[in-house]
């Protein structure tokens, strides 16, 4: 799971950059509303983490700006503001969960899961495509009871393709995805992966949509 974090304090962002990497999420860190992504399309992030009150502007301004562009992408916003108007505008401004400082790191990282678990339409720790079942949390796989020995790239490119079943998901997306702080994965490379995939899950599973993507098959 890839995070955006938009976090002016320095102890705060190193400190959970380091929760982050225990919980195997990657995390790209920001301090300043201006180098805040125009879009959240822009960007890989499974989650935005918001702080409201930041240096050179306000948090609201920026979860207007996204949702005004109608950013499915969930946000917790993170904020040291006891006022319930606040966590009111908040809320109705969009965002996914409200999460007063200070706070436990264990109960942030429940709070990201569950968010992600909604905005995929996934209620439950477990998604089940017929007798393959994906357990997002504890990094599992199973075939009809079995486990499966996935890489990280051929895990992360199962979660894509099952965050929202049935959707043809474009390969420049999960491209990007794969790799969230760096250069896309190329195409060959993400051929490769898919490939991987489909010989321990079933070829089956995983339609070619030509000049589109992949599909996910229950």
């Amino acid at each position: 799971m890839h995070l955006l974090l938009i976090e002016d304090d320095l102890d705060l962002g190193r400190s959970l950059q380091a929760a982050f990497r225990q919980q195997g999420f990657s995390c790209e860190w920001l301090r300043r509303a201006q180098d805040a992504p125009v879009q959240l399309a822009d960007i890989a992030a499974d989650c935005v983490l918001l702080d409201l009150g930041l240096p050179d502007g306000s948090g609201f301004e920026l979860l207007a700006r996204w949702r005004r562009a109608d950013a499915a992408t969930p946000v917790i916003v993170i904020t040291a503001r006891t006022a319930l108007e606040d966590r009111l505008a908040g809320l109705d401004g969009g965002a996914d969960d409200f999460v007063l400082k200070p706070f436990a790191i264990p109960e942030l990282v429940s709070r990201i899961h569950a968010v992600v678990r909604r905005s995929a339409r996934q209620a439950h720790e477990s998604w089940q495509f017929g007798d393959l079942v994906i357990e997002p949390r504890s990094h599992a796989v199973r075939l009809a009871g079995e486990a499966l020995a996935l890489t990280g790239r051929e895990f992360q490119l199962l979660i894509e393709l099952a965050r929202e079943p049935g959707a043809v998901v474009a390969k420049g997306r999960i491209a990007q995805r794969l790799e969230p702080l760096g250069e896309a994965v190329d195409a060959a490379t993400l051929e490769m992966h898919v490939s991987n995939l489909r010989r321990k899950i079933g070829a089956e599973r995983i339609r070619t949509v030509r000049g589109i993507g992949y599909q996910l098959v229950a």
